[in-house]
């Protein structure tokens, strides 16, 4: 059976959709077969899969609400061992649908019931909020991987974020664990971005990954190209690390 891993931060711009993508590539280009799930209505991780949201003709919206069947909403990508459920904004109403429909919390974990065995890692890239969208995410998975820059702020996010992540599993999903928090955007230049990582460290010594994703033009612009870093650049730091993140993950897992 697959598993299922959510990468969830409430606060926006922390390379969550970046690292979804980039893991889930680096899975695949390892020899695993990857579904990676965008359950954000920017449909960002779609895009950066060369995938036009103003062309889909079903999305992980129709998968969710709809009863649309899975292998219509799925998509091959052109990227090793990478299958995608792709989004765009019709995900937005959604949200309201998933509240108000009974059990509409499980509704994703009911849609993959039957194909998570199909892969051997499912990848979920969740909106920046703790929405229905991030709770079904969460409902579904097995474990959890936070993305955070190293900055203060991000600290009071993460106590947050781990709060949620407790009550979740206590009313929903017992076998919910945190897989591990992943610094982003890190610069080792600037003190503060290396006294953030090392609190981190302090206080949650066996969750953060050995690497952290640094800034590099590379890894900035493959988005635009339509691709994950590796096939825009496989020479590029951000495309090593994200390799050594994917190893670490499948240890962790």
């Amino acid at each position: 059976m697959g598993c299922i891993v959510a990468l969830a931060n409430q606060k926006g711009g922390v390379g969550k959709t970046t690292s979804a993508v980039n893991i889930a590539a680096s899975l695949g280009i390892l020899g695993k077969k990857v579904l990676l799930i965008d359950l954000d209505p920017q449909g960002s991780a779609t895009s950066s899969l060369g995938v036009s949201k103003k062309t889909l003709r079903f999305s992980a919206a129709d998968l969710l609400i709809s009863g649309c069947t899975f292998d219509s909403v799925r998509l091959r990508t052109s990227f090793k061992g990478l299958d995608l459920i792709p989004a765009n904004v019709s995900l937005a109403a959604t949200e309201f649908d998933l509240i108000e429909t009974e059990g509409g919390e499980a509704a994703l974990r009911r849609a993959l019931a039957a194909v998570r065995d199909q892969y051997d890692l499912i990848v979920l890239d969740c909106p920046p909020s703790l929405g229905m969208l991030t709770v079904n995410a969460m409902v579904a998975s097995d474990g959890v991987i936070i993305p955070m820059q190293c900055e203060f702020f991000a600290l009071e996010g993460l106590v947050q974020l781990m709060t949620t992540i407790k009550q979740l599993r206590r009313r929903y999903n017992p076998r919910l664990a945190i897989v591990g928090i992943l610094a982003t955007m890190f610069n080792n230049k600037m003190e503060l971005a290396t006294d953030v990582l090392a609190e981190l460290k302090r206080y949650y010594p066996d969750q953060v990954f050995e690497t952290a994703i640094t800034r590099h033009e590379r890894l900035s612009e493959a988005p635009g190209f339509g691709m994950p870093v590796y096939y825009h650049d496989k020479n590029s730091p951000g495309a090593a690390e994200y390799l050594r993140v994917a190893k670490e993950l499948l240890d962790r897992v």
